[in-house]
Parts: structure tokens; sequence; C-alpha cells
């Protein structure tokens, strides 16, 4: 901890107070999320087809405004989109909390998805430009606190929720509000018109990243990634309940899967990318990764060729252990490759409308988690319906090794590399 401190004290405060932005954004984001399903289908008394609909908008509209909200931070600057979606998400929480109608609940769900959308790809732009060539070290500080918030988020999230979940809403409304405030008194201005290509239409902004083959040949290749790192969320937990039940001890075990992923990045993040930066160019550190990611469900595969015991330890271990295994060996996996692709886009952006790139790049794989989690689904009814429970494990370890294979094309044929500078207007 003190490394990591020490480390956040090397950078100019701008890049420090992104660090603690971020951190405090997840804690509030978490603290509220993983509990309302149930406060929509319990206290509001909502269908089950209704819940899916409020969060399914949140989701739509987060991932189908990311473009926008990167095209908007490239274009009016940074700081502006960072603070809208900060305010954005304190009226969003508080709603949340305040109102028990669909409409509203509907409106308040989308705009704390919009939110996300203007300040993620925001904030991810202005990190690369105040870090300058410390870009991937920064990448891997901003994991640690990315992470921290994730962890910490919904223990906090537990016991506010156990008084009252309305009382959770506020407190992460609150949060918000201050982190505004804050941004807006102490973060300095960047982006904007200063940035390259920003006094160009946004179509043709547009039409230039999308023939940018490489940066797409790469956005598409790094959807596996998010696909499998998800799966601590969907494939890992269920597994924990099929063969360890869904008592207390189910409940522990999934949540030590959490603790695992995030005490593990925490931790170890920061000295896993000093060891690959001094080791490996950053094509051949997102391939390493992408194979670990991979390797990562090898001993969820080996652990179906074991009989299930009656009970016992035996049932605890075989439960527990492997998917314990397989989020320790993502979170390796995500730890080696996060800041090199997050500097990948930089370079392939070229040092030009890097938010616009990200927001494209956070759309492209958002969409594909979508589809790899629908896969995932029918890939687990599909073996337990025909008795294989093995098939989910081999097609999620299959689609480690051919994104890791496709970053690897990328690499040899040099289109990981900068584009070429365009030449001056005259």
């Amino acid at each position: 901890m003190k490394a990591t401190l020490a480390q956040l004290r090397s950078y100019e405060r701008s890049v420090q107070l992104l660090m603690v932005n971020q951190f405090t954004i997840n804690l509030g984001f978490y603290m509220l999320m993983p509990y309302l399903a149930a406060h929509l289908s319990g206290t509001l008394g909502l269908a089950g087809w209704l819940v899916g609909l409020v969060l399914g908008v949140r989701n739509f509209s987060q991932q189908g405004m990311f473009l926008v909200g990167g095209t908007l931070a490239d274009r009016f600057g940074y700081k502006p989109l960072i603070v809208a979606g900060c305010v954005l998400r304190t009226v969003g929480f508080a709603t949340l909390g305040l109102v028990d109608s669909l409409p509203a609940l509907l409106a308040a769900s989308a705009a704390t998805g919009l939110a996300g959308a203007l300040f993620n790809p925001a904030v991810r732009a202005y990190l690369a430009v105040d870090a300058g060539e410390r870009r991937v070290e920064a990448f891997a500080l901003f994991n640690v606190f990315y992470q921290a918030g994730i962890l910490l988020g919904p223990l906090v999230g537990m016991v506010l929720t156990g008084v009252d979940f309305r009382i959770t809403c506020l407190v992460a409304a609150a949060i918000f509000a201050l982190l505004s405030v804050v941004q807006i008194r102490a973060l300095p201005v960047r982006g904007g018109q200063r940035a390259q290509g920003a006094g160009e239409g946004v179509l043709t902004q547009w039409r230039g990243i999308l023939t940018n083959r490489p940066f797409l040949l790469f956005s598409t290749a790094m959807i596996g990634s998010y696909v499998l790192s998800f799966q601590v969320y969907l494939a890992l937990p269920l597994d924990v309940r099929r063969v360890g039940g869904d008592g207390q001890f189910g409940t522990v075990a999934v949540a030590a899967l959490f603790a695992v992923s995030g005490l593990s990045t925490i931790v170890g993040q920061t000295k896993v990318t000093a060891w690959c930066k001094a080791r490996y160019e950053p094509g051949e550190a997102l391939v390493r990764g992408l194979a670990v990611m991979g390797v990562a469900f090898v001993p969820l595969l080996l652990a179906t060729a074991v009989p299930v015991p009656g009970s016992g330890i035996g049932l605890w271990a075989l439960a527990a252990v492997p998917p314990a295994l397989a989020a320790l060996l993502l979170a390796l996996g995500t730890m080696i490759a996060y800041p090199f692709e997050m500097d990948t886009i930089v370079r392939l952006s070229g040092d030009r409308l890097v938010a616009t790139h990200y927001g494209l790049y956070n759309t492209v794989c958002g969409v594909g988690i979508t589809v790899g989690n629908l896969l995932t689904g029918a890939a687990l009814d599909a073996a337990r319906e025909a008795g294989l429970p093995a098939l989910p494990w081999a097609a999620l370890f299959a689609l480690g090794l051919a994104c890791a294979s496709a970053l690897y094309g990328l690499h040899r044929t040099g289109r990981l590399a900068p584009p070429a500078p365009r030449p001056a207007a005259a």
C-alpha cells in the first residue's frame, strides 16, 4: 500500500485526482446497483420483466451512448463531460430512491447509464493526456483504484441497505454531488477544441475512426477479454451454486470469488505491470494476458472430470477451489493486459480524438459482452440438459486462445503500432 501511495504522489495533481475520482465513482455505483433489483422486485413489487426493463435501460443508455460521450469530450473538453456525468448520476441515484412510478424509474435508470457514457471516455482520455510517457503505469494504478471501489462499494451498500435502500440511494447521490463540486473546483481544463480533429464535423470524425482498420480489428479481438472477465459475475457464481448449493456456503463462496478478484488486483497490479513492461512489447503483453484469461477456465474444465461428493469437505472444496483459481487467473490476465490495452487505444488513435476512440471501443466491447453472455448462458443451459458440464469451460478456454491468437497476428503484422502521422493541413 505504501508503494502504491508513493507511486500516486509521483504524478501531478490532476492524475491523482482522477484516480481518487474513479475510486469514488465505483464506490457510489457499486454500493447501490447490486441491490437495485431486490428493491424493485421486493419493496416496489415490480414484475420480473419490469425489473429487467429498468436495468436494461440503464445498460443500453450507457453502452449505446459511449461514442456520443467520447465525441462530446473531444469537442468540448474532458472536464465538462466528467462533471456533467457526475451531476447526472447524482440526480439519477437520488431519483431511484425517491420515486416508485415506472416512468420515473425508467428515466432515472437512463440518467445513471448516460452519466457513465459521459464521464468514462473523458476520464480515460484525460488520464492518457496528463500521464504522458508514463501512460501504462498510470493505467495500472488507475485499475487499482477502480477495483478498490468495486470491492468496497457492495460492503458499504450492504450496511446501508440493511437500514433502508432509500438511504443507500441518497448516500450514493451525495457522494456524486460532492465529487462534482470537487472536480469543478480542482480539476484543470483539458481537451476540447485544442484536440486534433476537434474542428471537423462529427460525421467526418466518425468516418475517420471507422476507416481505422487496425483500431477496429484490435477492438474486435479484445471483446473476448471482456466476455471472459465478466464470468466472475455470471458463470463462476452459477457453478459454485450448482456444485455447492444455494445455502450459506454458496453465498460465502461467491463473495470469496469477488474478494479474490479485487484483492489480487489491488495487491499485484502495479508489480505485474512493471514486470511485464520490462520484458515485453505491448502487443506481447496483450497476447499473454488473453492467453492467461483463457487458461483460467482449465481448473473448471478439469474439475468436471471429478465425481461430485455427496457432502462434506470434498464437496466444499470442489465447489469453491476451481472457481477461486479461475477468478485469480482471470484477475492476473486482466492485470497483464489492461494497462497495455488502454495504451494501445491511444497509440492506434494517433493521439487524435482519443476520447472518441475510447467511446467507440467501449461500445464495441459492451455489445460483445451482451452477445457473449447470451451465448455463455446458452452453453450453460445446453451443458446441463445434455449432461456435459465441461462444455461451457471448453468454449471459454477456446475463446481466450482464439483472441490471443488474433492479437498475436495483429502484433506480428505491425497493426498494433501507431499510425503514420497525418500531413498538416495547408
